[in-house]
């Protein structure tokens, strides 16, 4: 396997805002602040850049894969726009009560962006607001890394307690790219 500059992002809370109704179109979409610029910097350095998101709003019939491939390419462009890429996105379109593998904190969806970059995911950085995400990192021995985003302040007081005593924490998906650009060189 090819041991590639690869960072995944959890999509909802890090790089646009979240919402407890769902985002379910594309006019919902809205970047946070600097998200765009920070995944456009890690690609300029040479970095892959790889969404792996939950939606469950699939399967809860909020809206349907056409909406979501809407979503996603207003975030593709909105990327490309501002001189990024985004390599991939994988998601998981089940409700938590499935007991699928793909759902995080399970690691469904990191074996399948391995299989199909062809790549190990290990010791990369995975960039989460939730308890799910890192936790999924973790298993997957990849590097957790918190912002405060979304539900980011919430899980950072857990931290301690679910021994993720390992992650980086950061403000926002910004100050994570900037911190992380800047240890890389």
């Amino acid at each position: 396997m090819d041991f590639s500059k690869t960072i995944v992002l959890d999509r909802d809370g890090v790089i646009n805002l979240d919402s407890n109704q769902y985002v379910k179109s594309h006019e919902e979409w809205i970047p946070l602040p600097g998200s765009l610029e920070a995944i456009a910097s890690l690609h300029r350095a040479g970095y892959r850049i790889i969404v792996a998101t939950n939606q469950s709003g699939l399967a809860r019939k909020l809206f349907d894969e056409i909406a979501l491939a809407n979503i996603h390419h207003k975030l593709c462009s909105m990327v490309e726009d501002s001189g990024g890429f985004i390599a991939g996105i994988f998601y998981c379109p089940h409700l938590p009560e499935s007991n699928c593998n793909c759902r995080k904190p399970r690691t469904g969806l990191l074996q399948q962006i391995e299989e199909e970059f062809d790549i190990s995911l290990k010791c990369c950085p995975f960039v989460g607001d939730s308890l799910k995400d890192l936790q999924a990192a973790q298993a997957f021995e990849m590097k957790p890394v918190l912002v405060r985003t979304g539900n980011g302040t919430v899980t950072e007081k857990s931290l301690g307690e679910e021994q993720l005593t390992d992650t980086s924490v950061f403000n926002d998906l910004y100050a994570f790219a900037q911190d992380f650009l800047r240890r890389e060189k």
